[in-house]
């Protein structure tokens, strides 16, 4: 009997392995719709009162062109790296390893002020991905909500290491929302949260993220590493690949908007004017930390600025030309003010280091030194006899604190510390009526914020006028008994203990531990750079 073989049967052909732009047009367009019972209007509300015309959605492109599967993929492999290297940095004590405790204080500005701004940011982007209807834009939106998540709960981890050690670390969900000084990075996120969709990606994506994150991520980070701080080094570097997609996000942005319609051109140019100065002002907080909290330096502030806005910002704005886009307003004063910032700010601090929730120093003779060569022109004339003359009242038992709760900008929210440009030896106060009330602002800048949208600023929760308003107590607090001190039980509520979280840094706790964990004492007097 003769077996019969069956036919073979054709082997099916493989699966066509689709590229990156197929994919990521199956991601995006191919998720979107025409919505059939409910207008467009009625199902993003909020994309027509700002005055953005958007005539084409498709016009949208994502460089990246990153779908859901690979940004899983890189974010996975990046989490390992990261989280191997802190594991590391943990298991052999690294917080013995960096150069100083004071080095520890500026960690403390970091957790306090800017993981509540990655949250904040991430629930913009989650809200604007609801909102915008391209729907490349919102899937990019989410991605970096996402991001933003990421970067918060990766950078409270790496953190969370020195709480064991050092006082006023793990505290900053508490602070954030209270702190005096945590006002200025809070309110910053918040006017752009409580904005339109438009602006608030303009302000994020563009302003900040596209022209001024660098300040942060590059001489901040690269300080960290100098001062031997490998944890904060690797949330950084891993962030800071991240934060290469927000940039491009940013400009992208940017392009769209102006390439879609020729009004779109002065509301962005009006955005773009608004959220450099208040990104500006914010970043007055990184400019204190590099030039008077690293105890070896990188480089100045003075010389970050020259880099990362002056040459690149510079070079951006050339290029926006093209669309009719100019220089920020009131750059050219930022110019100024690079040769001044920082010091003015770290005065005020140490005027106010009984209320800071961190030690507060003067610089050693070899800091001024150096801040001398990094500042010819105005740190020997007007700041070095003004730390000279604070250090002998010190030597005399008689230590400078300013006992007076300082007038606040009604807009970026930092005390009056700044100067008149062209006069540094004037505080630069400006004024501004609006229903009958006056209001304070910093600068020019701030009150041109407040005067193209006073409905919006009037109603600014400053710290200063809160404690006087007697609000900013514990409601265990009595202003009628007769040792009340307002100032005590304002920064109770702030959390922050007088003469315990702040104060003079040889004699506080940090310095102390510092000394019998490591045999070396915490020192003022070690080289700058």
């Amino acid at each position: 009997m003769t077996a019969t073989v069956a036919p073979a049967t054709p082997a099916a052909a493989p699966a066509r392995k689709l590229g990156l732009k197929e994919s990521h047009a199956l991601l995006t367009q191919d998720l979107g719709w025409t919505p059939s019972y409910q207008p467009p209007e009625a199902v993003y509300p909020l994309t027509a009162f700002e005055g953005i015309r958007i005539h084409d959605w498709s016009g949208w492109e994502d460089p990246f062109r990153l779908t859901m599967d690979a940004y899983w993929k890189y974010q996975g492999e990046k989490e390992r790296k990261l989280y191997a290297i802190i594991d590391a940095f943990q298991q052999n004590n690294g917080q013995f390893n960096v150069s100083d405790a004071r080095y520890i204080q500026a960690l403390k500005l970091f957790v306090n002020g800017v993981i509540g701004l990655e949250y904040t940011a991430h629930r913009g982007f989650a809200m604007i991905g609801r909102e915008l209807p391209g729907t490349g834009a919102r899937i990019a939106a989410q991605m970096q909500s996402i991001d933003e998540l990421r970067h918060a709960q990766t950078q409270i981890h790496a953190l969370s290491h020195y709480n064991r050690f050092f006082t006023g670390m793990a505290e900053f969900p508490h602070q954030f929302d209270r702190t005096w000084y945590l006002s200025i990075p809070k309110s910053f996120f918040e006017d752009a949260i409580s904005a339109g969709p438009f602006e608030f990606i303009v302000a994020i994506s563009f302003s900040f993220e596209y022209v001024l994150t660098n300040l942060v991520f590059m001489p901040w980070m690269s300080g960290a590493a100098y001062n031997g701080d490998l944890s904060t080094v690797s949330f950084g570097f891993s962030a800071q690949s991240d934060e290469a997609r927000h940039m491009t996000l940013g400009i992208e942005v940017i392009k769209f908007l102006l390439e879609q319609d020729p009004a779109n051109v002065p509301i962005v140019q009006g955005w773009i004017d608004k959220w450099f100065w208040r990104g500006y002002r914010l970043l007055t907080l990184v400019a204190a930390m590099m030039d008077y909290m690293l105890p070896k330096r990188v480089m100045s502030w003075h010389e970050a600025w020259e880099i990362y806005f002056e040459q690149n910002g510079g070079a951006l704005f050339r290029d926006l030309a093209r669309y009719g886009i100019r220089m920020p307003a009131h750059w050219e004063v930022t110019v100024e003010e690079k040769a001044h910032a920082s010091h003015q700010l770290w005065s005020t601090f140490y005027q106010y280091r009984h209320a800071a929730g961190f030690p507060v120093w003067l610089p050693s003779a070899e800091e001024m030194d150096w801040l001398s060569a990094k500042y010819p022109d105005s740190f020997d004339r007007l700041y070095r006899p003004r730390y000279e003359h604070w250090a002998r009242l010190a030597a005399e038992g008689r230590p400078f604190v300013n006992g007076t709760l300082p007038q606040l900008c009604q807009v970026c929210q930092w005390p009056m510390l700044f100067t008149e440009p062209g006069d540094p030896t004037q505080i630069c106060h400006r004024e501004e009526k609006y229903l009958g009330e006056t209001f304070h602002c910093c600068s020019d800048g701030c009150r041109d914020i407040f005067r193209r949208e006073p409905e919006k600023y009037v109603h600014a929760h400053l710290p200063v006028h809160q404690i006087y308003q007697g609000t900013q107590f514990h409601p265990d607090s009595d202003p009628g008994a007769p040792d009340f001190n307002p100032h005590v039980a304002a920064l109770r509520y702030m959390g922050i203990e007088p003469g315990v979280d702040g104060g003079d840094f040889d004699t506080h706790a940090d310095a102390r531990h510092w000394a019998e964990w490591t045999g070396r004492p915490a020192s003022l007097h070690g080289p700058a750079a």
